[in-house]
């Protein structure tokens, strides 16, 4: 059944003659329904908000399409939104075959989302990143917007928390409306910023306040936006979160083939034939993708500069010590 919070804003809306908002919490109570097991009665729901409004002759919220920018409330929300390009497809990043094969069904998902309604399910949209930093969270919502085609807006919680004390719940409602109107990729990065336990020692009610409304919007938004909420330090989220997300992708530093794989993608038009790839690895281990990754174009600057662009294991050795004596300082 619909929660008090829906049942009020159902009020509010009609009483308001807010038709889109009264729609939205009409789709949102089916979804609801729907993950309930209760396919009977959020089909009947789904049927008649589309039928009142193409009754109303009013485009469908739940096939809103991606609205420009320019559109929205822009002064409002100018430092809390930042459209971010983004051009990465899947088979560009190294991922474990775990985390491959839980991006392909997110994809995938998405992609045949109208099968999935017919009957009565939803795809997967609302992530939770954790891992350490450069191991491709950020790279992976990225890659997501640009294999279904959408835009991708970073959230800067920076602002949102800092620059609107007092304000930041209304704020965040906002944000949340643009995830309702305009579909895309929606990345709340660091996202522990927000999402600190409640009655933590250093618990600050401002936070708590934005915590209980990102907990309130999360669980009502049915949208067709996807949202991304990515977190170096998974042990600070507050544990109400978890439940609010359709899949938790832990991502972790890369293993042996993974090295080798990174290695030869960003030295690709150097010959490493004459690699020792055992030893290379060895070197590299405990270093995140974005490390390696470094350590790789660093080898290679030193190679053309000094060594006639040819490359060697010692020299990528001695890219890969620095970088690790830099982590152990």
């Amino acid at each position: 059944m619909a929660t008090a919070e829906q049942l009020k804003a159902l009020l509010k809306s009609h009483a308001e003659r807010d038709d889109q908002r009264f729609y939205s919490v009409a789709l949102q109570v089916a979804a609801k329904e729907a993950r309930q097991g209760h396919n009977k009665l959020a089909s009947d729901i789904k049927n008649l908000v589309e039928k009142s409004q193409r009754s109303t002759n009013k485009p469908s919220l739940a096939s809103s399409r991606t609205i420009p920018f320019a559109q929205q409330n822009q002064s409002e929300l100018k430092g809390l939104l930042e459209l971010t390009p983004h051009s990465v497809r899947l088979n560009e990043l190294v991922l474990s075959d775990d985390i491959q094969e839980r991006m392909e069904k997110v994809i995938l998902e998405q992609r045949q989302k109208d099968k999935l309604s017919q009957f009565g399910l939803q795809p997967r949209r609302k992530l939770l990143f954790t891992g350490s930093p450069g191991t491709g969270k950020t790279m992976s919502a990225s890659m997501l917007a640009t294999e279904l085609k959408l835009p991708l807006y970073t959230i800067v919680l920076d602002n949102l928390i800092t620059r609107f004390m007092g304000e930041t719940a209304a704020k965040l409602r906002l944000i949340f409306d643009h995830i309702r109107q305009t579909r895309a990729v929606y990345l709340f990065d660091e996202f522990d910023a927000i999402g600190t336990q409640r009655g933590a020692p250093n618990d600050v009610g401002e936070i708590r306040r934005v915590l209980n409304s990102f907990l309130l919007f999360v669980e009502q938004d049915a949208s067709e936006s996807i949202i991304v909420a990515a977190t170096n330090h998974p042990e600070l989220l507050d544990q109400a979160l978890y439940r609010r997300f359709d899949d938790i992708i832990k991502f972790e530093k890369p293993k042996f083939d993974q090295i080798c794989l990174l290695i030869q993608n960003r030295l690709s038009l150097f010959d490493t034939d004459d690699f020792d790839w055992g030893m290379v690895a060895e070197a590299a281990n405990g270093l995140s993708s974005a490390e390696i990754t470094r350590s790789c174009e660093d080898a290679a600057k030193e190679a053309v500069l000094n060594f006639n662009a040819k490359i060697t294991s010692e020299i990528l050795l001695k890219a890969f010590s620095r970088r690790q004596s830099g982590n152990n300082k």
